[in-house]
C-alpha cells in the first residue's frame, strides 16, 4: 500500500483545494474523491488533515521554487543588480497582477491567517530568503546599519511587491488605461529597486558613523 505514487497524487488534490477553501473548510472526503483513493489513505500517509496540510504547504514552496529559479549570482555581479534580480524574483513568485496557480494562492493564505505549518515555512523559506536580501542591502551601504533599520529596509522592500500582489484589481481601475501599460513587472522592478536604492543610499548618509 505504500505507494509514492499515491501520496503524491493527494497531496497534488490537496494542493488546490486547500488553496481555495482554505485548512478549515477544505475535507478530507473532497480531497480523497479528488485523488481518486479511499479516506483511509490520509491517515495511512500523513496521519492526520494537519499534517497533511503542513506537507501540502511544503510541497506548494518546493514547487514555486522550482517554478521560478533565484538568480545564479558571481562574485563580480554588482550588488544594485542584485537588489533589481530579488525584487523580480519576489514579484514572479507572487505573480504580480496576472492568474496565480494554486501554489501561490496556497502560500498567500497561510501567510495571511498562519497555521502551524508557517513554522516551517519561516525556517526553511522566508527566513533565509529574506536574509538573502539583507545581505544585498548589507553590499549596497558598503557595511551595516543597525539592525532594526535592516529589518524595516527589507519590510519596506517587500511591502512594495506586496502591495502589487494584493491590489492589482484596485491599481487597474486607480490608473488611466494609458497608464496601465507602464505596471508590467519588469517595470515594477525597475520602480521598486530603484526607489529602494535611493533610500537605502539616503539611510547610508544618514547612519554613516555607525557603519564606519
Amino acid at each position: 500500500m505504500n505507494d509514492p505514487d499515491t501520496r503524491t497524487r493527494i497531496l497534488l488534490a490537496a494542493g488546490p483545494i486547500f488553496a481555495s477553501k482554505g485548512f478549515r473548510s477544505a475535507t478530507v472526503r473532497e480531497i480523497c474523491d479528488q485523488a481518486q483513493v479511499n479516506v483511509a489513505s490520509i491517515n495511512y500517509y500523513f496521519g492526520d488533515k494537519q499534517k497533511l496540510y503542513n506537507e501540502t504547504v511544503i510541497m506548494a514552496r518546493e514547487m514555486r521554487v522550482q517554478q521560478v529559479p533565484q538568480p545564479n549570482w558571481d562574485e563580480n555581479t554588482p550588488s544594485e543588480e542584485k537588489l533589481h534580480n530579488f525584487v523580480e524574483l519576489v514579484l514572479t513568485r507572487l505573480v504580480a497582477m496576472e492568474t496565480e496557480p494554486w501554489q501561490v494562492r496556497l502560500l498567500v493564505r497561510e501567510v495571511l491567517n498562519p497555521t502551524e505549518a508557517s513554522r516551517t515555512l519561516i525556517k526553511e523559506y522566508f527566513r533565509p530568503f529574506f536574509d538573502l536580501l539583507l545581505s544585498i542591502i548589507d553590499e549596497i551601504v558598503g557595511g551595516r546599519l543597525p539592525d532594526y533599520k535592516r529589518t524595516q529596509i527589507g519590510f519596506s522592500i517587500f511591502g512594495q511587491c506586496l502591495y502589487y500582489r494584493f491590489t492589482a484589481e484596485l491599481t487597474a481601475m486607480m490608473v488611466s488605461d494609458e497608464e496601465l501599460p507602464n505596471f508590467t513587472r519588469s517595470q515594477l522592478s525597475d520602480h521598486i529597486s530603484q526607489f529602494s536604492l535611493a533610500a537605502i543610499n539616503s539611510l547610508r548618509a544618514e547612519h554613516s558613523t555607525a557603519i564606519d
